[in-house]
């Protein structure tokens, strides 16, 4: 349990923790809730089944993490195993949805994205699963 919770007092991974955070909540509520332009759920895991694959309760798992993960790393509770679930679900997009369509972002609408910005979430994933919450967070007072 201890190295769940144990952390440096770093800035670095509190601002790696908190720009995570807030890009996963935007990303879910458009996916969840079909906020910010997004589709919602059942749109989502149609497509997730259809296009990729993915079985609804694995996408309805991934879901859950992005989302409550988003507010977990907001205050740096249980930043490693939401790190770690967020990693793999990053590391799914990445391979089922944009491996095969170059490196960068998408340049027209509707042209299909490669892995840029899904491999710099990768590792800020990683960064923090390895280095934990940092400064002003819930894991580190716990683990006091």
């Amino acid at each position: 349990m201890t190295w769940i919770l144990d952390t440096p007092p770093s800035y670095s991974f509190l601002l790696l923790r908190l720009g995570l955070a807030v890009t996963f909540f935007f990303h879910s509520t458009q996916q969840i809730f079909g906020w910010f332009g997004g589709r919602g759920v059942q749109a989502h895991l149609a497509n997730w089944r259809d296009k990729h694959h993915i079985p609804v309760a694995i996408g309805a798992l991934g879901l859950f993490i992005e989302f409550f993960g988003s507010f977990a790393l907001l205050i740096g509770c249980l930043t490693r195993p939401f790190a770690l679930g967020l990693a793999v679900f990053i590391a799914t997009a990445m391979l089922k949805s944009h491996w095969g369509h170059g490196f960068f972002l998408a340049r027209r609408p509707g042209e299909a994205s490669g892995i840029e910005y899904t491999l710099a979430l990768f590792v800020i994933a990683m960064a923090l699963l390895i280095g934990g919450g940092g400064a002003f967070s819930v894991d580190r007072l716990l683990s006091r």
